[in-house]
């Protein structure tokens, strides 16, 4: 089974058990946390991924470091993972967390490159056409390419949205090119 579908399998029970708790925010804030240091810390991803370190040791050291510093779900999760030796999609377990938090507030996230920096109105604009067509509240995660020459990259999960100049010429370049059907 894939990292993707087992993390989903985490993330899902995971969710729904914050959700009878009560205590959906308090499992995200932890999980923040988690995304965070898993992020800044190559050594705790060595240790994530270590298969020579033994199942014992990494619940050990998973409660003795979190303990007390995450909420009792959150951390029966790691020590579950730990226990059937799947600490290593804890990173994708977090981003699934993520991804099925924003499915039940009705968001969208949406990855926006452009080739310059854009305004709050151009930005608003995007923002409102891409609610119009998702019918859902778009989030943007926006970061500028200087590469793209001109225009714009709308990424909303597994849909690309390639409006750069690039595109529209080779768009272009292949409408001129191809032979007439007759």
């Amino acid at each position: 089974m894939s990292q993707t579908r087992i993390a989903r399998r985490y993330a899902e029970a995971l969710m729904l058990s914050a959700e009878d708790l009560h205590q959906t925010e308090v499992v995200g804030r932890d999980l923040v946390r988690l995304r965070d240091l898993i992020r800044e810390s190559r050594d705790f991803q060595l240790f994530l991924r270590s298969p020579v370190i033994k199942t014992e040791k990494k619940q050990e050291v998973l409660q003795t470091v979190f303990g007390s510093k995450l909420h009792a779900l959150t951390n029966q999760v790691l020590q579950l993972l730990a226990e059937k030796g799947r600490e290593d999609v804890l990173p994708a377990l977090v981003e699934e967390f993520f991804r099925f938090q924003d499915e039940r507030h009705g968001i969208v996230r949406m990855a926006l490159r452009a080739a310059v920096e854009l305004t709050d109105d151009q930005t608003a604009r995007i923002r409102e056409r891409f609610e119009s067509l998702t019918r859902k509240k778009v989030e943007i995660e926006f970061s500028v390419d200087r590469a793209l020459q001109g225009g714009f990259v709308a990424r909303v999960g597994d849909t690309v949205f390639d409006g750069s100049v690039r595109h529209q010429l080779e768009v272009l370049r292949r409408r001129f090119t191809e032979t007439p059907q007759n």
